[in-house]
Parts: structure tokens; sequence; C-alpha cells
């Protein structure tokens, strides 16, 4: 039998970039993205993105070269991703809410030259060039001051015989910086592969089928969360929604899910609960299908009100974390009461396992670490061989989560494996009390962590900020927890706060809690 005849790599491959042309080629007029009312058909969108990435090769970005992008949510932030990937370039989204130190960091780590910034934090370029002297050449979206360039002046720019270079899949294309709740922020390497794994996650996950389906993107797009909802849109064709970022209205929000007909919306919990709790949610016309949530913990009391305030939609839960692009279990709305604070069953697209210290399995029911392999997980760490090798020690990726699995395959987060708290031999985990604190009706919010003491080795503390007009003693939280939980697990001491400290990504700073614990008055 004779071999078929070598074909061209470029003609097979899978990517957004490709699935873009694709769609531009099959039906060019449809939306793509949708924005403040403005429409970018595919046919737009695949020029763009060519024209955009030829004036990036014309000056001199090359495959495996890292672009910054400090941007918020718009159309040309994502074309800016495939422009910089159509080279075989590394797109690096930076968090906004980072200060210009932290930028810098990120700057020196990624050894990036070229920065695209959306035109209201161009400012913040100048104090982060204070800091580094990487910065060469920067690009806006939107007006562009003295020695920098505009993002539609490049785009404007002639292909002048441009030809893109093959890309294949396992091509690093992003690198997501973590929060670095416990320590220096690490760039997670993402690839074509990651993103494609992703997408079939969210398509089973949203159930998503056909074309008549449209996105919402509220999620930064700085963050995972925002890139990787998006993914399955360019993979089925769907138009996507954006919205842009600011300061949560939730009227706004209604408003536009309205008059767009969005049938897929992603919220953190937080946001749900002002969005049901809006005056005007009962007269709306809505199309909602899939109400999805995730980020946080929600509450009995939030679900059944979703559930009201939308019966015709499906309520989904997602978790996951950065290094896997992220999602890695799933929660469906038909159990989402059943199994009220489970992050649902991990997805059928990568493998797991709960284990203990040796890397061994333990019994459903018993806390361990949840760890995986799969074509969701990262590539590794940008530069940092040392702290990639621990991630994957026993050739397993290790999640930091402690976790529980019940016998019906339903994951419990526990803790955080560097945030739990060993009191008198006893493990105490975070994430445990926290739960609980959250149910007292004086409480806004709390975080847990421990202290050390000379008895029992660690103790936990509470920090918490109260509701207004509410007052709490140690000695009140400790009556009122004594028949939720074990005696060794309560708060010894209670600091009482304003607002908790977050990071840039929102989510808790224990390291400031504990480096501030000796300046904490308890109450």
């Amino acid at each position: 039998m004779t071999e078929p005849s070598s074909i061209p790599a470029t003609v097979r491959r899978n990517h957004w970039m490709n699935q873009v042309a694709t769609h531009a080629q099959n039906k060019p007029d449809a939306p793509a993205f949708r924005y403040l009312g403005e429409t970018t058909t595919w046919a737009q969108a695949s020029e763009r993105m060519d024209a955009l990435a030829a004036a990036l090769a014309r000056r001199g970005v090359r495959a495996g070269d890292r672009v910054l992008l400090l941007t918020l949510n718009r159309p040309e932030v994502v074309l800016s991703v495939f422009a910089v990937n159509r080279l075989g370039a590394i797109a690096v989204p930076i968090n906004i809410r980072l200060t210009p130190a932290e930028i810098a960091y990120i700057v020196d780590d990624a050894d990036a030259s070229v920065l695209i910034v959306e035109q209201p934090l161009a400012p913040l370029v100048g104090a982060v060039a204070q800091l580094t002297d990487r910065i060469r050449r920067v690009i806006v979206i939107g007006g562009a001051g003295e020695g920098q360039e505009a993002w539609a002046d490049l785009v404007a720019e002639d292909l002048d015989g441009f030809q893109a270079p093959d890309v294949a899949e396992d091509t690093t294309c992003l690198i997501m910086y973590t929060s670095g709740t416990t320590g220096r922020p690490k760039g997670a390497m993402l690839d074509h592969i990651n993103l494609f794994a992703q997408s079939l996650t969210l398509v089973r996950v949203n159930q998503v089928f056909d074309e008549e389906d449209i996105s919402f993107l509220t999620a930064p797009l700085f963050h995972i969360a925002g890139l990787g909802s998006i993914a399955p849109n360019f993979v089925i064709g769907i138009p996507t929604v954006i919205h842009p970022l600011g300061a949560f209205n939730p009227t706004d929000l209604l408003d536009t899910w309205e008059k767009e007909r969005a049938t897929i919306v992603f919220n953190v919990p937080q946001q749900w609960q002002v969005i049901c709790a809006d005056p005007t949610i009962a007269e709306r016309d809505l199309h909602l299908r899939i109400i999805s949530w995730g980020a946080a913990p929600a509450s009995e009391t939030l679900l059944r009100q979703m559930a009201d305030c939308f019966p015709h939609a499906t309520n989904v839960a997602v978790f996951g974390q950065t290094e896997m692009t992220p999602i890695t279990c799933a929660l469906g709305g038909e159990d989402s009461l059943r199994k009220l604070g489970s992050v649902g069953r991990p997805i059928p697209t990568l493998q797991y396992r709960v284990v203990d210290e040796d890397l061994q399995d333990v019994p459903r029911g018993t806390v361990g670490e949840i760890v995986y392999r799969g074509p969701n997980l990262m590539k590794g760490y940008w530069r940092k061989p040392e702290e990639t090798a621990a991630a994957f020690e026993g050739g397993w990726f290790h999640s930091g989560d402690l976790v529980r699995q019940d016998e019906e395959g339903f994951v419990w987060v526990v803790d955080r494996k560097k945030d739990m708290i060993i009191s008198g031999g006893e493990n105490v985990y975070c994430a445990e009390v926290e739960n609980v604190l959250a149910a007292h009706p004086a409480i806004l919010e709390a975080a847990v962590y421990g202290r050390a003491d000379e008895k029992w080795g660690e103790v936990p503390v509470a920090a918490i900020a109260l509701v207004p007009g509410q007052t709490l003693t140690i000695a009140q939280l400790q009556e009122w927890l004594g028949d939720k939980l074990a005696r060794f697990k309560q708060p010894t001491d209670l600091a009482v706060v304003p607002a908790l400290p977050r990071n840039a990504a929102g989510k808790v700073n224990k390291v400031a809690l504990r480096t501030s614990d000796r300046a904490l008055a308890p109450a």
C-alpha cells in the first residue's frame, strides 16, 4: 500500500486564530463581538487580527516573544491576543488592579518590550517605566500620547504581503500570572491545546450545541476566567457580548442582557446577590439559558433567589485555577441545593486523584489534596523550573486544594493546603470555619488564619467585617459556634476590621492578615 502524500501541517491547525478565519469565510457578516451596541463581524475580526499581526511583525515581534496587555474589556483586547498569537508570540495580560511595582515585576519577569495598553490606563505606564526600562514600544487602544502608537493606526496599515507563520497547537499562547497570595506571582504558561480542552469543557458544561446562543462576558479579560470563558465561542462560532469593566451596576447589566438577548452569563456570587436584589428584575424580558457562578461559595439563600429570579435558566457552578485553564469541577443546577457547598464533580477531560502527603489515594470522605493530569494542564511556570518541578512532584499537578469526595464523586473544598492550621495536633481547615462564620447574622465577611501559640502550636483567629450597626465579641461568637464547630476549630480571638484585605484578583490576602496580626486590635 502506498503511503499517502504528506500535507502541510498548517492546513490542519486548530486554534482560535484559525477558528476566527473559518467563521470569517463561512459567515463573514455574522456578529463575532458586540460591545456597547456596536458589532464586529467575523470578517472584520479576521481582517483586524491579520492587520495587527502584520504591523507587529514589522515592528520586530517574533515567535516566542512576549507582548504585554494592560487593558479593560473590549473587542480590541481579544483581537490583540489573536494577533500576537498569529505570530507564534505570547500574550501576557496584566491585572489592572496591580500597583506599578507589581506590574514592573511582571514586565521584568516576562522580559517583554512591547505593551498594548488601553488609553484610560496609559498614565500607569509612566509610573511603571520609572521602575523598569524594558518597555520600548507602547501601543494604545484609543488616543496615543507622545512616543506612543495608536492601535487603530497599526490595524489600518497595509498587509504588505504578510504571511502568518505556522503555529503548532502546543505553542504557548498565554502567560497568565497567578495572584501571588503566598509570594511573588508566577506565570502559568498555557498553550492552544489547553484552550481547546477548556472549550470542550464549557461546551459540555453549558450544553452549547448550536449557534443560537449569545455569550455574555463580564469577567475581566486579564483573568483566565475571562479569556477561558469565551474560548468555546470561537470553536462554535457564537457571538460574544463584551460588557465594559467599571463599577458594577446590576440595572445596567440587566438592561444589556435584555437588549442583547444574552443566553449564557457568568458572575461571582457577590454580583448575583445584587442582581437578584435589583427592583426591576421581575419586569425583564430575559432569554437566559445558563446562569453560571464561581470564584467563591454561594449560600443556599442566594441559590434559591437565583432560582426564583431566573426560573427558566440552568444554574451551573464552576471551580478551578489558572494552571488548569481554569475549570476542573462543575456542579449542575439539579445538584446545586442537594449538594450545597460542593464544587461539583471533576470534569471528564482530565484525570484526578485525592491523595495524602505520600501521593497515596485516600478513601472517599477523607481529606486529601486533589491532583491533576490532562490537556487542561499548563506547560509549567515561566522561567521557574524549581517551582514547576515542585508543582509536578510525582507526575501529577498539585493543586494545593484540600478536598474530600463523597460516594457519588462530588468534591468539597475544605481549604487551601497552605492555609491549614495545625492546633494541638488537630487539622483546622480555614475554609470550613469561614463557611460557618459567614452564616452569622452580624458578620458581613470573615477570614480565618493561624496565630502562633506556645501551648497549641497554632490557634485560629478570625478577622471579620461587621454588618453596619452590628457588634460582636469573641465570647458571643464562641457561644453561637457552640453547636456548630468543634472547640478546637473555633477562633480564639476576634479582630474587627472595616474590610478584609484583598489582593488584585479580589482574593482575601491571608499574608497581609498574618503580617498585620499584632496590629489588629481584638474586639
